[in-house]
């Protein structure tokens, strides 16, 4: 007997798994770990690859939370709902990090293999897309790099005619009484949302009065908290974009770094930075 099984059965470690579920089963790591199909013999493509396989994992566990926050928001169910939205701030920081990976690499070695990339662009993640739509970002312009995708193109545009997930924190608003114009509450939801006096009234009430209003007050916190970390990941990104390729056109045909600057300038919850000022 080797040292390591007599380890394992100190340890009560299973080491004959043909007849039960792996690690490797449970993750399907064989097709987890095969994705990366790389395009050049470059090392540093790689690196390239994985970052971006790893940030859509994250957006898709986005997805999953704040989808489901909605869903409670919606049904004035909010206490898991905070639970839902820290877990995604705290995911933006993590893919907020993951940039500082990216910017080990150089601009002369992500040359060596940018032609292989052709057109391909995060500008035409579509998950991120459903993430921007979910977060009130709305533009019908955005759903034409997936018509090629008929089933994705569906899903892209069914979210952009739902309420966002602000969308549904202000319907609610309306719901606990608070005096809500009813162009906001009930419009077309495909279209970006513009600030309203009657919203920012009605969270400088919340704002007020915490303790009258103690779970809208939580809920706007976490909305500003999640739109900080995700600014904190715009930023990161823009910077990492600058740092390897200046300002080069993107794959995508975008502008590149002022394309992403442009982008910084979004403000997805603007009551809830405006009051600020007004308290």
């Amino acid at each position: 007997m080797t040292n390591d099984e007599k380890s394992s059965q100190a340890y009560g470690a299973h080491l004959d798994m043909r007849e039960t579920m792996s690690y490797a089963d449970y993750l399907d790591l064989d097709a987890l770990l095969s994705a990366q199909h790389l395009r050049s013999t470059n090392h540093n493509e790689m690196l390239f690859l994985i970052i971006h396989h790893v940030m859509e994992l994250w957006l898709k566990l986005v997805l999953h939370e704040l989808n489901a926050a909605r869903e409670r928001i919606k049904n004035d169910d909010l206490m898991p709902s905070f639970k839902m939205t820290a877990r995604v701030s705290r995911i933006f920081e993590q893919m907020t990090n993951a940039w500082t990976v990216l910017s080990t690499m150089t601009p002369s070695e992500y040359l060596l293999f940018r032609g292989t990339l052709g057109n391909a662009s995060g500008f035409q993640s579509y998950q991120y897309r459903l993430l921007e739509f979910v977060m009130g970002n709305k533009n019908a312009v955005m759903l034409k790099p997936h018509e090629h995708r008929p089933e994705i193109h569906a899903v892209l545009e069914e979210e952009l005619r739902k309420p966002s997930l602000y969308d549904e924190a202000l319907r609610l608003l309306a719901k606990r009484g608070f005096n809500i114009a009813p162009e906001v509450i009930e419009r077309d939801w495909s279209q970006p949302y513009r600030p309203h006096p009657s919203v920012e009234n009605a969270w400088l009430e919340v704002y007020r009065a915490p303790e009258t209003h103690w779970d809208l007050y939580e809920l706007a916190e976490e909305f500003v908290d999640l739109e900080d970390l995700f600014r904190q990941w715009r930023f990161r990104h823009v910077t990492t974009v600058e740092r390897i390729i200046g300002y080069k056109k993107g794959t995508g045909g975008t502008a590149g770094v002022p394309y992403l600057r442009k982008m910084l300038e979004v403000v997805l919850f603007p009551e809830l930075w405006k009051i600020r000022t007004g308290l």
